[in-house]
């Protein structure tokens, strides 16, 4: 489940839930991503290197480098995205 609170053309802010298990498979993104780890714990691919994370940290998935979510545990992350104009 995800919810989009601030919709911009310049900055995304997206508060995502997921249950074990889920994931949001490789991809690139057009700009620069800022995972925060709410709650639980992910599996965060960037480059073909995968980080463990928990909650209170944060990782960050530069524009143009494919990158991977998966869920350890049920877990929330909030997730910033900057675009360049």
């Amino acid at each position: 489940m995800s919810h989009r609170t601030v919709p911009r053309l310049i900055v995304s802010i997206t508060l995502f839930a997921f249950d074990k298990g889920e994931e949001i498979s490789t991809h690139e993104s057009h700009g620069d991503a800022l995972v925060y780890i709410l709650d639980g714990s992910a599996s965060i691919t960037i480059g073909g290197k995968a980080y463990a994370l928990e909650a209170g940290q944060s990782v960050v998935m530069p524009a143009g480098i494919p990158h991977a979510v998966e869920a350890a545990a049920q877990f929330k992350m909030l997730l910033v995205v900057v675009f360049s104009l």
